[in-house]
C-alpha cells in the first residue's frame, strides 16, 4: 500500500499578487525537494513546470497539493524535517484560516494513481465523519492494515 495525501488552502490574494510572491518563489524548490525525498512516489502537477499549480473547478484561489508516498515516515520527514517546515510555518501569511480540515490521507494500492475527485471525496469524508480508516490525519493516523481489513471485514459480514 501507498499513502495518498491531499491538502488544500484558500489563498489570501491572487497567485500573481505581491503578497503571495514568497510562496510562489518557493514552489519550484519545495516541489523539487519533495520529488527528491526518499519515499516520494507521485504528485499531481498543474503543468510541466514545478511552479505550475493544479487547475480545477473547486473555487477561486483554492490551491491543491496532492501526492503519494511509500509510507507515513517518508511523508512526515518531508513535511516536518525538511525545508518545507519553514514554509508550512508561514502558511498564515499566504492562506486563510479555516475551521474545517484542510488535509487528508488514505491508503491506496501500489500503482494506483488517485484522481483529484477521489482526493476531494476523501477530504469531504473526513469533514463529515472525522478520522476513519478511509480518511485520516497525522494526528489520528490509521495503519494500512486497518484501512485494508476493516472494509473487507464489513463486506464479509453483509
Amino acid at each position: 500500500m501507498h499513502l495518498a495525501q491531499l491538502n488544500v488552502g484558500h489563498l489570501r490574494a491572487p497567485l500573481e499578487s505581491p503578497e503571495i510572491a514568497d510562496f510562489v518563489a518557493a514552489l519550484d524548490p519545495v516541489n523539487r525537494l519533495a520529488e527528491e525525498t526518499p519515499g516520494y512516489v507521485w504528485r499531481l502537477k498543474g503543468g510541466e513546470g514545478s511552479q505550475d499549480v493544479v487547475r480545477h473547478d473547486y473555487g477561486d484561489h483554492l490551491l491543491i497539493n496532492f501526492s503519494v508516498w511509500e509510507d507515513r515516515d517518508s511523508l512526515w520527514d518531508f513535511v516536518y524535517r525538511s525545508v518545507h517546515l519553514g514554509f508550512l510555518q508561514r502558511r498564515r501569511e499566504w492562506f486563510q484560516r479555516v475551521a474545517e480540515p484542510y488535509s487528508v490521507m488514505w491508503w491506496i494500492p501500489r500503482g494506483h494513481v488517485p484522481t483529484l475527485e477521489e482526493g476531494m471525496g476523501r477530504l469531504d469524508l473526513l469533514r463529515a465523519q472525522g478520522p476513519t480508516p478511509e480518511a485520516f490525519t497525522f494526528k489520528r493516523f490509521y495503519e494500512s492494515s486497518e484501512a485494508v481489513w476493516r472494509p473487507a471485514a464489513a463486506e464479509v459480514r453483509k
